[in-house]
């Protein structure tokens, strides 16, 4: 009995072999690919949060900069921000903020380049509309209205498009166009159907066009 076991684990000894010589290479590669992955994936992921970690240390610089006032010290910090971590929120973040302060200190240039930059280069969708949207109202302030309708070309998603629209109108009333004012300003009326007060300003905007809104056939008050 001893040696019938024997003989059926040596038979599957030999056939072990068999498979290891014929299929052992590949599945040792497959392994290796495997387990490769699997620590490039885990490094990878490590690298991530240390990114994140050291962004959001240079944020902090970036908000304590912006509140000082100090305009300097705000472009060399959110230059930083911008050539070491532009990958995270935190770099958009940055560009916003720093394109706040640098418009309030009459540093029109630097808070359209912040605003450019976080439209084309923002980790997060939300943030590159945001930043197109402001971007834009910088332009027509600077009664740049060609390059603030083409900033503004561009789809925005349904959180967006009326605030966008908003723009649109102003730009209309900027140059005299008082038919696309009203036209873009219904839609921004429209499309804030859950942002009240902001509604309530586009309805006033209107009504200086002669336009009310809420009298428009399928409107919705």
């Amino acid at each position: 009995m001893s040696s019938h076991l024997d003989l059926e684990e040596q038979e599957q000894l030999d056939e072990l072999k068999h498979f290891w010589k014929q299929y052992g290479n590949a599945i040792t590669w497959v392994l290796i690919a495997v387990m490769g992955s699997y620590v490039g994936w885990n490094g990878y992921q490590y690298w991530q949060r240390q990114q994140a970690t050291k962004a959001s240390a240079l944020f902090d610089e970036v908000e304590r900069t912006a509140a000082s006032g100090d305009v300097a010290k705000l472009e060399r910090s959110w230059g930083d921000m911008k050539e070491r971590f532009p990958q995270t929120t935190y770099a958009a973040q940055s560009a916003l903020l720093a394109a706040k302060v640098f418009q309030q200190n009459e540093k029109m240039e630097a808070a359209q380049s912040a605003l450019k930059w976080a439209s084309e280069n923002a980790a997060d969708e939300a943030s590159a509309q945001l930043a197109r949207i402001r971007l834009a109202n910088l332009q027509a302030q600077q009664k740049a209205y060609d390059e603030a309708l083409k900033t503004l070309s561009k789809p925005f998603t349904p959180a967006f498009a009326g605030l966008a629209a908003d723009v649109q109108g102003d730009i209309g009333v900027a140059q005299n166009k008082p038919a696309e004012a009203v036209k873009a300003y219904s839609d921004a009326w429209t499309q804030l159907a859950d942002n009240a007060e902001y509604r309530r300003l586009v309805a006033a905007k209107l009504n200086a066009l002669g336009f009310d809104p809420t009298l428009a056939k399928g409107a919705t008050k």
